[in-house]
């Protein structure tokens, strides 16, 4: 590709709890889609960079009213549940799995369907700004593939995982892995394909992916553990996503999920797990321990997690959290929808709910995030869970980025109202363009 270099103002994050306004800024991207300089009016080369690419025709100025923003990083994405987002949410989660979700997921065993599912779901998940995703397949490698070529034909940096789910007693006969031999071979012929198959812009990365431990029976969670450690892989599950797993899991195991995904070597710096709700102090110990981060769901959470995961204790310990839609757990592909309610939810647990509770029993306090958390977990969090140079607007990350058009503000509104109006009020709409390793791949 040829070097960019776009000018525009630009929001970035600074730390977990503080965002970094860019003025006027020039965001340079070399031939290879890194970022090689950020200047500001004041540093010396301003203008001669600028008029330079301005000559060159490599300079893109965004117009009135857009930002420049780092590509949200989506951590949980169950991609063939794309079709029934939005549906069965007020169903308990057995009836939401065993009606909805397994019958769905083995259609994909046909390669049509997938193409035609995934296809659309990649240029959604890009049109919502996410610019990377850590995605469930299926069982079926012919269809994770599927997936694995449209990541690199539409330009979706993309972690993409073979499901494994062999256990009898928690998964349907139509649809499962009927042994933990034919379950890991799958997934080792999954993993090879994929680093087998040319990938110029380093794009898709295959991902170790029990479901959860109840999908699994110990043969199959003990070879994945080995996989992971023969290829160098990141791993992605649940944890303690809700009451009934985690019972589950103390039931058959007589300890928690997390120490039973630590003792099949499940739990690795290179983890991500999602939900957590459910977390214990020495769970999130374990956790943080093992440097595994966590995948924050709270559109999800609401309807399937018993509870809500306190963030701000989580990185206040030290632990890695980024963001997930959760797809279909979670209605909307957008992580500006998951940053509000991820803001929302934090209130909620530093209020508490139940109001016929004295105030000073009804919450826990001091758990609420700001927006600038939020938008720490969807892009520099998410990054940090993944070892991956971006989720920011500097030198040394991948020009994955988002142009944005905030909605009308009247008078002179400060830097920081017009952050909070791009975290609460963007859609789908308002992103006019996306880029992943500088190439423009969407744009509206």
């Amino acid at each position: 590709m040829e070097p960019l270099v776009i000018r525009g103002n630009a929001f970035t994050v600074q730390d977990k709890y503080h965002v970094q306004y860019l003025a006027d800024c020039l965001v340079c991207i070399d031939s290879d889609g890194w970022i090689e300089r950020v200047l500001v009016p004041e540093d010396k080369d301003y203008e001669r960079v600028l008029i330079a690419a301005r000559q060159h025709h490599q300079l893109r100025e965004l117009a009135e009213g857009e930002y420049l923003l780092p590509g949200f990083i989506d951590l949980h994405v169950h991609a063939p549940q794309w079709p029934q987002a939005g549906l069965a949410l007020d169903r308990p989660l057995a009836d939401w799995l065993n009606v909805y979700t397994f019958p769905l997921e083995a259609r994909f065993n046909d390669r049509v369907f997938a193409r035609k599912v995934y296809k659309d779901f990649v240029r959604t998940l890009l049109a919502h700004g996410t610019t990377t995703a850590m995605m469930f397949g299926t069982i079926h490698v012919d269809a994770n593939m599927v997936l694995v070529d449209e990541c690199r034909q539409q330009g979706l940096r993309g972690y993409v995982g073979q499901v494994t789910m062999d256990n009898p007693d928690q998964t349907p006969d139509y649809y499962r892995d009927h042994s933990a031999e034919e379950a890991l071979a799958a997934s080792e012929q999954f993993i090879q394909r994929v680093q087998a198959s040319p990938d110029p812009d380093d794009l898709v990365t295959p991902v170790i992916t029990p479901r959860f431990v109840p999908s699994c029976t110990d043969e199959a969670l003990a070879g994945l553990g080995q996989l992971a450690a023969k290829y160098d892989l990141p791993i992605q599950s649940h944890v303690s996503e809700s009451n009934w797993e985690s019972q589950y899991a103390i039931d058959r195991f007589g300890m928690h999920d997390a120490e039973v995904l630590d003792h099949f070597g499940l739990l690795t710096a290179r983890a991500v797990m999602a939900h957590g709700t459910q977390l214990t102090d020495g769970d999130m110990q374990l956790l943080r321990q093992q440097q595994t981060a966590i995948a924050h769901c709270p559109i999800s959470n609401i309807y399937f997690g018993n509870g809500v995961l306190p963030v701000h204790r989580l990185l206040k310990m030290g632990n890695k959290v980024g963001l997930g839609s959760d797809i279909s757990g979670g209605y909307t592909p957008s992580l500006y929808h998951n940053i509000r309610q991820a803001v929302k939810s934090s209130r909620m647990l530093t209020d508490g709910v139940d109001s016929k509770r004295p105030v000073e029993q009804r919450g826990v306090a001091n758990s609420q995030i700001t927006a600038a958390t939020a938008f720490y977990l969807a892009t520099a969090g998410g990054a940090h869970a993944l070892h991956l140079a971006a989720g920011r607007i500097a030198v040394g990350c991948r020009a994955d980025l988002q142009v944005v058009r905030a909605h009308q503000m009247w008078g002179k509104p400060s830097t920081a109202d017009t952050f909070e109006r791009l975290m609460y009020q963007t859609e789908a709409a308002d992103i006019k363009g996306v880029y992943v390793n500088g190439h423009l791949v969407y744009e509206n």
